[in-house]
């Protein structure tokens, strides 16, 4: 048996630093991987396509680990930066963009983000793990967000 659960994130901040070195920054996925709290291996499957194996949470046999894959294109003219599910790479299908403006203080930032997650876990088990998935999801993405702003406040 599996649960499925379904994650939505959307954040917004402006950092200190240029479009440009946002950017770039962003647009490289290894680069910004780096700055994602609980990452155990960032595979590169090539054609800027990434396998995202994250740490296990928990102990032994109940230990559970979120793996996905995505595809990134970048637009820079846009300020866009996309990624979408490879379907068949591990347990979750991850979507969503980075968009990026100029502004006066530097540069403002969007980033939306869903992600559906099937653990192997029985149905029942769902009212109960359903918070504390997304609550774990939710907190590794401010930890994101906040190394993101230190690193562009340098």
């Amino acid at each position: 048996m599996a649960i499925s659960i379904t994650i939505e994130i959307n954040r917004d901040f402006t950092v200190p630093a240029s479009f440009d070195r946002v950017f770039d920054l962003l647009s490289d996925v290894p680069a910004s991987g780096s700055h994602f709290p609980k990452v155990e291996h960032l595979v590169d499957l090539g054609d800027n396509t990434y396998r995202w194996e994250m740490e296990k949470i928990g102990v032994d046999k109940h230990a559970l680990q979120s793996v996905y894959a995505c595809h990134y294109v970048s637009n820079k003219d846009t300020g866009s930066i996309v990624w979408k599910p490879v379907k068949g790479e591990g347990n979750g299908l991850v979507s969503g963009n980075w968009k990026i403006t100029s502004v006066k203080e530097g540069t403002h930032i969007v980033f939306t983000t869903e992600a559906k997650m099937t653990l192997p876990l029985p149905s029942l088990l769902k009212l109960a793990i359903s918070p504390i998935v997304k609550h774990e999801f939710n907190s590794l993405v401010d930890t994101y967000t906040k190394n993101l702003k230190a690193e562009f406040s340098r």
